[in-house]
């Protein structure tokens, strides 16, 4: 009930569309933002608050015009970034464009130093050109995705020349994947739905993915262009469905 009750509390502080408010602007908090309890991971002007996945400084990666570009090559691994702060629960807000045949993740509970890929230790919100990618693609590789685990359910990117709202909501066990004001993607970590999920994907030789109980945040350079701006997040209280 307390996961129903916030659900419904999210589309009404937030619209349908995912929109704060009609005073909205750009990387940015409101003064109600900012009591809720919103802290900007982007500010439009630097990466201060991020740092190359089991690197240091950021490098390939780009701001342009308040927008934070990844390389628009894609290098797997090497230019993921990450939060340097590590989060446990939390409600995290971006925005997000992706180029055509272009295709990118969001990650939480993000691990280092013990896996040369981002994605060997967080769990991934999947991004993806959904109507252009040149081949054929599983349920559970469109936006909105818990990559080769969930299918997103009701999930509609907007036009390319928009912006995607994606909000990921992480409370404990439970996790819920937002896009564009809908709700396309609901589980629990650990559970035994989990772990058979996990028994039949790639993730199944990779004993520290989806293990920990916090860590990062992270974005992927993967392949081809995605954009980014107004990331911001919230981190939950233990146990709280606030």
């Amino acid at each position: 009930m307390k996961h129903l009750i916030y659900s419904i509390l999210t589309v009404f502080l937030f619209g349908a569309t995912g929109c704060a408010s009609k005073d909205f602007k750009t990387n940015t908090l409101t003064k109600k933002e900012i009591k809720q309890g919103w802290e900007l991971l982007f500010d439009g002007k630097s990466l201060e608050n991020w740092k190359t996945f089991n690197g240091g400084a950021v490098t390939g990666w780009k701001i342009v015009d308040g927008v934070l570009h990844n390389s628009g090559v894609g290098s797997d691994h090497g230019g993921d970034i990450i939060t340097k702060k590590e989060y446990q629960n939390f409600e995290l807000y971006l925005e997000w464009k992706i180029a055509p045949k272009s295709n990118s993740g969001i990650f939480f509970h993000v691990q280092e130093g013990i896996a040369n890929a981002i994605y060997e230790t967080g769990p991934e919100y999947q991004l993806i050109d959904d109507n252009g990618w040149p081949t054929q693609l599983k349920d559970s590789q469109y936006s909105g995705a818990n990559y080769d685990m969930h299918a997103p359910k009701n999930a509609k990117v907007v036009p390319p020349d928009e912006w995607n709202k994606t909000r990921l909501i992480v409370n404990g066990p439970h996790v819920e994947h937002w896009l564009n004001g809908k709700k396309v993607v609901e589980y629990e970590l650990w559970s035994d739905e989990w772990n058979e999920l996990k028994a039949n994907s790639k993730w199944k030789d990779m004993p520290y993915y989806g293990a920990a109980k916090s860590g990062h945040i992270g974005l992927q350079d993967h392949g081809g262009l995605t954009m980014f701006r107004n990331m911001k997040i919230r981190e939950l209280g233990e146990g709280k469905g606030d």
